[in-house]
């Protein structure tokens, strides 16, 4: 079931993404405004757009978030790996299971470092600055 729901995510996700369904959804509200005096303005009427709209919206939210969750996943893995195969500090792996402030004080060690002229700080201090994640 989750290898259908993440192919029919990304299908879904590729299809909403591409300039013609921007067009189409352009036309059928466009459509739905001229068709205004034909249905006289009614409650139905406007119902038929608010409806549609909310369902559509409720339903991509879910599809949008599968594919970022994928993708954001995938760029983890990635650099992970480069940090792993070059010369990166295997400090930095897993940092996005840490909380806000624990990030935000290795960005400000790597600010810190490249205001050094790019030296490193010791692995001491960055490693007191990091904390197990509560996972």
């Amino acid at each position: 079931m989750e290898k259908t729901f993440n192919t029919l995510a990304g299908a879904v996700a590729r299809a909403t993404g591409r300039p013609w369904a921007f067009a189409l959804c352009v036309a059928l509200v466009v459509i739905w405004a001229v068709s205004g005096p034909f249905f006289g303005y009614s409650e139905t009427w406007q119902l038929v757009i608010n409806t549609s709209t909310t369902i559509i919206t409720f339903l991509m939210v879910f599809l949008i978030q599968n594919t970022q969750n994928r993708d954001g996943a995938a760029i983890q893995a990635k650099l992970d790996e480069i940090i792993l195969s070059g010369q990166g500090e295997n400090d930095f792996i897993g940092i996005e299971h840490l909380t806000e402030a624990e990030v935000e004080a290795f960005r400000t060690l790597c600010a810190n470092a490249k205001k050094a002229g790019g030296n490193r700080q010791q692995k001491s201090v960055r490693k007191s600055s990091r904390k197990p994640a509560n996972d």
